[in-house]
């Protein structure tokens, strides 16, 4: 990799500090991606990361772990390792019931945060870092997150320029892309979180490339607040992660709906066979009297009927009103069902399928990108950090040299995106949204506006478009924007190219 490449051939030209700082770029780059998982407190964070892993590690109690920031990643032995501010280690066995432990028996205080350990197929291939909530009355807990999201204030050395400290310059390196957690209403610390983030992330300044939203818990969204909605649950639900998407965006790629509470029980074993049967015994009901039950929490446990009300509660606490309902009307259609194909109908209806494809498309498929342009970000912040101008001017360029080579198209694509959408070149609207098509997808139907289109349709609308950002850089654009134009014709060319060789 090019990134890897230049900070190699730096090491032995830059001082022992900056020198290290490339080692654990380096690292990172030969690591997975790492994606932090945040949202304002009681968003469903911990429960969505449960349903990610496919098993119920992450407490969603209030406790003292939900105060740390916790990373989950591949291990071939399971573990908990608590990471202390002065770097000393402590190792825990996960609880009996297969969860990080509630109470960790130490001063949370002085822990910088959790390191779990899982042999997870899925954990191979993205390392999930679960964070506490944004809104938490808990200061400590608020600055930890910020801290992880690149928010922490960097102070400035006598020259000016970015002065890291080590918890700025790990949060820098330590994700590189994010999975940002809202319910219902957006606030603006939600904005402001997704833009420290991005910023310390994304290349230089915030865009979508590496961050997706989930509007969780969707069930509880009144269909009749949202028009459009027809009175169905999600389709409201689809409606209003549209409305925020249109808000949140350029800092995110999209916003998907999700029922976090489902997707867990159905992906985690949380869903059992007794389950099953007790909801084939609701099933077997009067339709009024099920529909009452429905109404309410307080009336589905308190009803009177043969299914016992400890079961109810159960049934409650794992599926909601929604998912009962949904699992419900599935027994009915089909008598048979089994106890596998039920937990099936549950997990699809959660729409925790939609975000796993999502983060495939935009974060599996270009981890690579993402991860160089995280790490070119990291080297940049490093740079800035020396307090000899001469490493500076040696590091910059370096960087202007590895930019210029065709092999880093991608990076330049990341760097156009993120110009464009934070503002720093201003466009006109129509070819800000194409900029914003063609460098947050990985689909190159979805690229060129047209998904499931013919490859000859594909090819030719390339090749167009390839030939219009030429004579725009040529003839119509300032210098910023021409920049930003030759960037996107190579990427119409190379799309053109690829389609036509396929």
């Amino acid at each position: 990799m090019s990134v890897a490449n230049l900070c190699h051939r730096l090491q032995s030209q830059v001082s022992a500090r900056t020198a290290a700082g490339f080692a654990e770029v380096l690292r990172r780059l030969g690591a997975p991606l790492q994606v932090a998982v945040a949202g304002r407190i009681k968003s469903g964070k911990s429960t969505l990361v449960n349903a990610l892993i496919g098993r119920r590690v992450a407490p969603t109690d209030i406790g003292e772990c939900t105060r740390l920031v916790t990373r989950f990643q591949y291990g071939t032995v399971d573990r908990v390792e608590i990471v202390f501010t002065d770097g000393r280690k402590q190792v825990l066995p996960f609880a009996a019931d297969g969860m990080i432990p509630a109470e960790l028996g130490v001063d949370i205080d002085k822990v910088s945060h959790i390191e779990a350990y899982l042999t997870n197929a899925v954990l191979q291939g993205m390392t999930v870092i679960d964070t506490p909530g944004l809104g938490s009355l808990d200061a400590a807990s608020v600055s930890r997150t910020e801290q992880l999201l690149g928010a922490a204030k960097h102070a400035k050395d006598d020259e000016g320029s970015d002065e890291l400290d080590d918890t700025s310059r790990n949060a820098v390196a330590g994700a590189e892309a994010v999975l940002y957690v809202v319910t219902q209403g957006v606030r603006a610390d939600d904005q402001q979180a997704l833009a420290a983030f991005t910023a310390a992330t994304a290349s230089r300044e915030a865009g979508p490339v590496n961050a997706i939203a989930v509007l969780n818990k969707a069930d509880t969204i009144t269909p009749e607040s949202v028009e459009g909605s027809g009175g169905d649950v999600w389709k409201a639900a689809t409606l209003l992660a549209e409305k925020q998407a249109s808000t949140l965006k350029p800092r995110v790629a999209d916003v998907l709906p999700v029922i976090g509470l489902i997707a867990e029980s159905a992906e985690s074993g949380g869903f059992t066979s007794a389950d099953a049967e007790a909801l084939r015994q609701l099933a077997g009901l009067d339709d009024d009297i099920l529909q009452t039950m429905l109404i309410s929490a307080d009336i589905f446990t308190s009803w009177e009927c043969d299914v016992p009300a400890g079961t109810r509660l159960r049934l409650l606490e794992k599926l909601d009103l929604f998912g009962i309902s949904h699992a419900v009307e599935a027994i009915r259609k089909e008598p048979e069902l089994t106890a596998g194909a039920l937990r099936r109908s549950l997990l699809d209806a959660s729409g925790l399928e939609a975000v796993r494809q999502r983060l495939s498309i935009v974060f599996a498929a270009r981890a690579d990108g993402i991860k160089a342009a995280a790490a070119l970000a990291s080297v940049t912040a490093l740079a800035h950090a020396s307090a000899d101008p001469a490493e500076r001017q040696r590091v910059h360029d370096a960087i202007e040299v590895l930019l210029a080579k065709p092999e880093a198209h991608q990076l330049r694509l990341l760097e156009a995106l993120t110009l464009v959408a934070s503002g720093a070149v201003d466009m006109p609207e129509d070819l800000s949204e194409e900029v914003l098509r063609v460098g947050s997808n990985a689909d190159i139907g979805a690229q060129l506006g047209k998904p499931g289109a013919p490859r000859p349709e594909l090819a030719a609308h390339a090749l167009e478009r390839a030939g219009w950002w030429r004579s725009f850089a040529s003839f119509g654009a300032t210098p910023a924007q021409s920049r930003v134009a030759h960037v996107v014709h190579r990427a119409y060319f190379l799309m053109w190219q690829q389609v036509r060789e396929a």
